[in-house]
């Protein structure tokens, strides 16, 4: 089985590229990240008629997360257990969505950016993660056995060689000690990066900025992952990240990265 998750940074504008990514690919299940549209603007088209069948989550232009599967899609469900809200009037935000597809629980997670070390945004983002992997957690103690995969953006380079110079980032967001440390709760909860050995850096990543000619020069961040539950964890045998996919007109500034299962 092969999962796929992708920050396409609007659907509508990157609809043809995902298209093409799904001939090429051969993908069975695609996590997708920052639709950018409302559920009534979304290109289900794109999928279902290359035999994809897909849910999607999106209440304005911004955020929103979708899942297509090729290998049954049940139980969608949106956000998870005490998934929190942001604003003065707290509103919950189209950042989660699972369902159940070729037997793993596959969730597509746009975690909050964060913004600066002293935005409300920040905060948001820490009570974001940590409600994520009680939920996770949850889960696992109620079926060890489960296969779960926590794809998607996370908007936290969990190591120094994830991005291309830390300098760059002091007192900045993304490489903070309470965000990496969120991101390792959740894999002490027992949720591994999958990907990582077999796409080992330095200079590995999945953004580069539009700005600054960042991807020519290599500026990049690895910030999107595949979180494995033990089972998938045994389970893997292979990954990638699609530099291709951030080359040429119209590319999203994410690459898809891409992980093999065998079931």
């Amino acid at each position: 089985m092969r999962i796929a998750t992708w920050n396409v940074n609007s659907i509508r504008a990157r609809a043809e590229r995902v298209g093409g990514f799904l001939d090429r690919s051969d993908v069975d299940v695609l996590a997708i990240q920052e639709l950018k549209c409302k559920d009534e603007q979304f290109p289900r088209e794109v999928f279902e008629s290359r035999g994809y069948e897909v849910a999607f989550h999106g209440l304005n232009q911004w955020n929103g997360v979708a899942i297509a599967s090729r290998v049954g899609l049940e139980d969608v469900q949106l956000g998870f257990e005490n998934v929190p809200g942001f604003g003065d009037e707290p509103a919950v935000e189209a950042r989660a969505i699972s369902a159940l597809t070729g037997g793993v629980k596959v969730y597509s997670l746009y975690v909050p950016n964060g913004r600066e070390l002293d935005h409300p945004h920040y905060t948001y983002k820490l009570e974001w993660l940590e409600n994520l992997r009680l939920d996770a957690r949850q889960q696992l103690d109620a079926e060890p056995e489960a296969r779960i995969a926590l794809c998607g953006d996370f908007n936290i380079a969990p190591e120094d060689e994830d991005v291309w110079d830390m300098a760059e980032f002091e007192g900045a967001t993304h490489v903070s000690a309470p965000e990496r440390d969120a991101f390792a709760r959740l894999e002490e909860a027992g949720f591994r990066d999958v990907t990582r050995r077999f796409t080992p850096g330095p200079g590995v990543y999945t953004f580069w900025d539009y700005q600054n000619l960042s991807f020519p020069k290599k500026k990049g961040m690895r910030i999107d992952f595949v979180l494995g539950s033990p089972a998938l964890q045994r389970a893997v045998s292979g990954a990638r990240i699609d530099r291709e996919e951030r080359k040429g007109k119209g590319a999203s500034d994410h690459a898809p990265v891409i992980a093999d299962f065998d079931l």
